[in-house]
């Protein structure tokens, strides 16, 4: 079993990118999130086409979630109780003995911005949505952006970043209660010392230089957990292809035994 998570940033703008992606590294489930497109415009016959149907919550222009999977999936709900006024950021899927959810965090924009207390409340319902309606002694795949560098190993330049958005203490402690739901972080737990980020901008060189930041993250209930053999962060899928344009974020893969 292959499950990956990925912020494509426009799936119209980078649906031939994501096919290429699809055939070569052939997922068996993906989280994708910032779709930018409405439920109804999701391109369901393309993507039907590369062998994958889909569980789609979508918004027009911004944000918009979806499950991808091999085999036919239940669509469990979409949306996140009490945090409707976010947008679409939250949609889960079932296939076979596994659930699996797509979650895009919002971005906070600045600590003074009102978008910050929303991102707040929004991980604060995100962690009782969790306690309240998952069960976790199954297989259960939480993979999204949650845009929070986690820890200072999440950001390439910790001392610049202390206390900016995506790195305050308390997106921070609103991630780990999260994680004490019962989740793990799959990267962190296959690989507690690996330094690897996710996310780049585009401007300034960043990915070049290696300037980015870990936000993209696959959750696991303890029986995935004991199942994943191997995460990784796909950076070659962050390069540009021909004359396609890639997201600014990577895809986060992990195998299952």
């Amino acid at each position: 079993m292959r499950i990956a998570t990925w912020n494509v940033n426009s799936l119209n703008a980078r649906l031939d990118f994501v096919l290429g992606w699809l055939e070569d590294r052939r997922p068996d489930a993906v989280c994708f999130q910032e779709l930018k497109l409405t439920t109804e415009a999701f391109p369901y016959a393309a993507l039907e086409a590369a062998g994958y149907r889909a569980s789609v919550y979508g918004q027009k222009s911004w944000n918009g979630v979806a499950v991808l999977t091999r085999e036919p999936a239940e669509l469990v709900s979409t949306g996140l109780p009490g945090a409707e006024a976010a947008g679409a950021r939250l949609v889960t899927a079932r296939v076979g003995e596994w659930t699996v959810a797509s979650v895009y965090v919002p971005n906070g924009k600045t600590l003074v911005h009102p978008d910050f207390e929303l991102k707040l409340d929004f991980l604060a319902r995100l962690r009782s949505h969790v306690e309240s309606t998952v069960d976790r002694s199954r297989p259960y795949i939480l993979g999204g952006d949650f845009n929070v560098a986690h820890t200072d190993r999440d950001s390439f330049d910790p001392d610049a970043t202390r206390d900016a958005i995506f790195h305050t203490e308390p997106e921070r402690r609103a991630l780990d209660a999260l994680l004490g739901t019962g989740l793990v972080d799959l990267q962190r737990e296959l690989e507690p010392d690996t330094r690897v980020f996710s996310w780049w901008d585009y401007r300034g060189g960043s990915f070049h230089k290696n300037e980015g930041l870990r936000i993209d993250l696959l959750l696991a209930s303890p029986p995935a957990r004991a199942r994943a053999t191997k995460v990784w962060v796909d950076r070659d899928y962050r390069k540009k292809k021909g004359e396609l344009t890639p997201s600014d974020h990577a895809p986060v893969v992990a195998d299952f035994g």
